[in-house]
């Protein structure tokens, strides 16, 4: 039987990626081909004619070495947006829901600022728990190697999820309303916090963006390599 380990190193020997990587690459394709060529084999056919077969699997080398690049490539981007982004974002989103959620099991009340019809609601102590947060958020992302709008945008992202939730009450409420025929909250609910998007989104979107800046310019690798540099 052919060595397809070194028949696969030889074919793809321009493979760009790290050796890991390569080695992995190398090992899963010959394992693929061998198995092939056994297959043939056990068809009746003879050794060498199973050999051409198996490699008519690949008919272009030079394509297959593309495809698996730009296949890495959206793998590793994909892993460090789920790093600096997804996961520093949800859990600074789930720690200010959680806080909030304390806060109004504890009694605490929004307090309102100015009459209706413009009042604006503002719960103070989560607002003020929100910089926290937002820092939380930024610097998860910077450890993860996020730059620093990637970090920003974790540190924000409460207020992002928040807004792409409201405004999908609207499709969703006329989605429903088309299917059990009657008129839903959805949209009345969407629009009447939007309304108030000065207490929902705007104080609290400026409270994490302050956390994360901080975080941001603390954390930033030139803040650290002065650190070190003044150690």
């Amino acid at each position: 039987m052919p060595d397809w380990s070194e028949i696969v190193r030889q074919r793809l020997s321009a493979l760009k990626l790290e050796a890991a990587e390569k080695d992995e690459v190398h090992l899963e394709l010959a394992a693929h081909l061998e198995e092939s060529c056994e297959a043939f084999c056990k068809q009746g056919l003879p050794e060498k004619e199973a050999e051409q077969r198996t490699l008519t699997e690949v008919p272009n080398w030079q394509d297959l070495e593309h495809r698996i690049v730009d296949a890495k490539r959206g793998e590793h981007f994909m892993q460090k947006r789920m790093r600096q982004l997804w996961i520093p974002g949800f859990l600074t989103l789930i720690l200010s829901v959680l806080f909030l959620a304390i806060l109004q099991k504890l009694g605490f009340q929004a307090r309102i600022i100015r009459s209706a019809p413009n009042a604006i609601f503002l719960y103070v102590p989560w607002l003020l728990s929100l910089p926290l947060s937002g820092a939380l958020g930024a610097y998860l992302s910077s450890r993860a190697g996020g730059t620093r709008g990637a970090a920003l945008l974790a540190s924000v992202f409460p207020v992002l999820a928040l807004t792409a939730a409201f405004l999908s009450m609207f499709p969703i409420g006329f989605v429903v309303e088309q299917i059990i025929g009657r008129t839903t909250g959805f949209s009345l609910v969407a629009t009447t916090i939007l309304k108030d998007g000065v207490g929902w989104i705007l104080v609290p979107g400026i409270a994490l963006l302050v956390g994360g800046l901080f975080a941001t310019l603390l954390f930033s690798p030139r803040s650290q390599s002065q650190a070190t540099a003044v150690g």
